[in-house]
């Protein structure tokens, strides 16, 4: 059941490739069909962690738990060519039966029960997801699990369509979340709004240090797995909000957008048409809001060949400084912009591959004098043609479900 099938247009996140002794465990089925996996992931202390200075740090794991297969195999094939060296050169007889076939001596079994090394693994039918099964099951795995709390439970999928990555974990949310661990200080207290979460890795790890964090993606399939991983590490947030659904109220509206002071996104941006959609809600959020708002974008430069330059481009990266620099000229009497590229030798905190592909960005914005006066319901409105908004006491209303990140796409 674990076995992976490739297609032509199935792509797979190096994060699940390259974690040694990385067991997947396969739970259900969800929505769509698509197998989901549990994993889990250690937020290493500082003796465990690796420091950035050594690009190759993060994989040295990697390659010694590979090199002790390696050795041990080595070892195994030694031993046995000096057990048939010592029998006498291949004198001794081989055990034969009755027949004149091969008696293979097999080594007696423990009891599993006596045997405290291994779990006994029982066959499961795998169905699709179920809320309320769901819900026992979670329960279930409370009793017998007990939360720790370094460990980050992370319910994913595995090798999906492009349509469907954010239902993976990918290096870029690993990079952001090291980033607002190795800095809590800027995040601590904070409002943040997460666009295009996917799986809520990086804002379970913000929750843990900023007073609100908003985690907002597309796709109901997308957003229930999202929601799980949240119950799934609510022992390392407050018990009392760490699973509150937003409601789309007068009083929650309004709270995003008196008290965001931090938008955050990682690995959104592989796409042109979706790196479009970022920075159109970018740039309408930051006109609506009232106050200074910082952007921390985390992203990997993806090198592709492409026919069109017959050689290895980074089209996708190039289309996102594109937009960014754009943004930072934009002049037109509402917002200023300032984008700055971040260095990235903070500590690494989670295992993975902390490639120089990996790059962290920073855009500073602020609402020019002229445009803080005027209303932010016209820059919703336009933002989001299909969202009724009606003003209120000056707060937004927004009534329809629909998310900013879906409703800025679909323009």
């Amino acid at each position: 059941m674990d076995q992976i099938t490739f297609q032509h247009d199935t792509v797979l996140s190096d994060i699940h490739m390259l974690l040694p002794n990385a067991h997947h465990l396969m739970t259900r089925l969800n929505g769509v069909g698509q197998p989901v996996f549990i994993s889990k992931f250690k937020i290493m202390s500082d003796g465990e962690r690796h420091d950035r200075n050594d690009p190759g740090e993060g994989l040295k794991e990697v390659e010694e738990y590979d090199k002790k297969k390696e050795d041990g195999g080595k070892d195994t094939k030694v031993a046995q060519g000096k057990d048939g060296e010592e029998g006498g050169k291949g004198n001794v007889e081989p055990f034969l039966d009755e027949d004149g076939d091969l008696d293979i001596m097999h080594r007696p079994r423990t009891n599993p029960k006596e045997d405290s090394g291994r779990d006994v693994v029982c066959p499961v039918i795998l169905q699709q997801s179920n809320p309320v099964l769901e819900q026992e099951e979670g329960d279930t795995d409370d009793e017998d699990d007990k939360p720790l709390n370094n460990i980050i439970k992370i319910e994913h999928t595995m090798a999906t369509p492009l349509e469907d990555v954010g239902k993976q974990v990918w290096r870029g949310a690993f990079f952001l979340a090291d980033f607002i661990v190795s800095k809590p200080h800027i995040f601590r207290g904070a409002t943040v709004l997460e666009l295009g979460a996917g799986t809520g890795l990086t804002s379970i790890i913000m929750a843990t240090i900023a007073k609100t964090v908003y985690c907002t993606d597309v796709g109901e399939d997308l957003l229930s797995m999202c929601k799980k991983n949240v119950t799934l590490n609510r022992h390392m947030m407050e018990p009392a909000d760490a699973d509150m659904e937003f409601s789309w109220t007068e009083e929650e509206v309004a709270d995003i957008y008196n008290n965001t002071k931090i938008i955050i996104a990682a690995d959104v941006c592989y796409d042109d048409d979706l790196t479009d959609g970022l920075f159109r809600t970018l740039y309408r959020l930051c006109c609506s809001f009232s106050h200074t708002c910082t952007i921390f974008i985390s992203i990997e430069k993806r090198m592709n060949f492409t026919l069109r330059h017959m050689d290895v481009s980074c089209d996708a990266y190039n289309h996102f400084r594109h937009c960014l620099f754009q943004l930072q000229d934009l002049v037109d009497g509402r917002c200023s912009f300032r984008v700055e590229q971040l260095p990235s030798n903070f500590a690494q905190f989670l295992l993975y591959e902390r490639i120089e592909q990996l790059l962290r960005w920073k855009v500073l914005c602020w609402r020019c004098a002229a445009a803080a006066s005027s209303g932010a319901g016209n820059a919703l409105q336009s933002c989001c043609p299909g969202v009724q908004v009606a003003q209120s006491a000056g707060h937004l209303l927004v009534r329809t479900g629909l998310l900013l990140w879906l409703a800025c796409q679909r323009l």
